[in-house]
C-alpha cells in the first residue's frame, strides 16, 4: 500500500512550510535583518505563474505582491539574472519607485534577494534590514547555505511525489489491465475482428469519448456487449467491420 507524502505539489502546504522554516532560520542566522521573505514559484509557469510567498512579518509581505504588480522590483532582477540584488540604502536608491516607496514606508533602509534556481524550482529569499548597509554581506553568508538547502529539499520532494505517482499510475494500469482484456474478448467476438483491431476499438472510444480506457472497458464487460454491436462496428476499422462474425473476409 502507497503511503502518501506530505508533499504534493510545488504549492503545497508542506512547500509552504519549508519556506517558512527557511525565512525564519534566516532571521536568526543573519543579525542585521530585521524579517526575512521566501517565495516559490515554477520555471513552467513563467512569469504569470503564482508565487507562493512567505514572511516572518505581514508588512513584508506586501513588498512581494507591491514588485509582482508593478513587475519590477529585485525579485525581477534577481530571478532574470541569477545573482544576489543588494539595495545598500532605499533612502537614496533610485532603482523600483514603487518597491523603494513601499519598502521605506515600512521602515525598511536595506535589503538583499537572493535567487536559487534548481530543476525547474525558483526560489527567492529577501533579506530586510532597519539600517543601511547593514545587509551588505548576506548573500556570502548563512542564509545563501539555507536557501540552497531548502530549495534542494524542494526538489527532491517534487521528485518524491512525481515517482510516487507513477507507481500509483502503473498500479492503476494493471489492475484495470484484467478488465480491458476482456472487453478486448468481447469485441473481437461482437465484430469477428483480431486483437489489435479490438484495443483499437476501445482506445477509439476512450478518446471520442473523453473516458479513461478502463472505465470504457468495464461497461462493455457489464453489458457483455449488448446493445453496442452497431456503435463498436461504428467505430471499428474499415477492414474489422468488413469481416464476418467468424473473422473471415467476406
Amino acid at each position: 500500500m502507497l503511503i502518501e507524502p506530505e508533499y504534493e505539489a510545488p504549492d503545497s502546504a508542506f512547500a509552504v512550510r519549508r519556506l517558512q522554516r527557511l525565512a525564519e532560520q534566516c532571521v536568526r542566522s543573519v543579525p542585521a535583518c530585521c524579517g526575512a521573505v521566501a517565495t516559490l514559484g515554477d520555471e513552467e509557469e513563467g512569469e504569470q505563474g503564482e508565487r507562493r510567498t512567505t514572511a516572518t512579518h505581514p508588512d513584508l509581505a506586501a513588498l512581494v505582491g507591491v514588485q509582482l504588480d508593478s513587475g519590477d522590483g529585485p525579485i525581477r532582477v534577481a530571478l532574470d539574472s541569477g545573482e544576489p540584488v543588494v539595495a545598500g540604502d532605499l533612502l537614496h536608491d533610485e532603482r523600483w519607485p514603487a518597491y523603494r516607496a513601499a519598502a521605506l514606508g515600512a521602515g525598511v533602509r536595506s535589503s538583499v534577494t537572493l535567487p536559487f534556481h534548481r530543476a525547474g524550482v525558483l526560489v527567492t529569499l529577501n533579506l530586510y534590514g532597519f539600517r543601511p548597509g547593514s545587509l551588505a554581506n548576506a548573500a556570502r553568508g548563512p542564509a545563501a547555505v539555507l536557501g540552497e538547502e531548502a530549495t534542494a529539499g524542494l526538489v527532491r520532494d517534487r521528485r518524491y511525489r512525481a515517482a510516487l505517482t507513477e507507481v500509483g499510475q502503473l498500479e492503476s494500469a494493471l489492475r484495470s489491465r484484467p478488465v480491458i482484456d476482456q472487453a478486448g474478448g468481447i469485441v473481437m467476438h461482437v465484430l469477428g475482428c483480431g486483437v489489435e483491431e479490438a484495443y483499437a476499438v476501445l482506445r477509439r472510444v476512450s478518446q471520442l469519448t473523453n473516458r479513461k480506457l478502463s472505465d470504457v472497458a468495464a461497461q462493455v464487460v457489464r453489458t457483455r456487449g449488448r446493445g453496442l454491436e452497431k456503435e463498436l462496428a461504428r467505430l471499428a476499422p474499415p477492414h474489422a467491420a468488413a469481416r464476418s462474425p467468424n473473422g473471415e473476409a467476406p
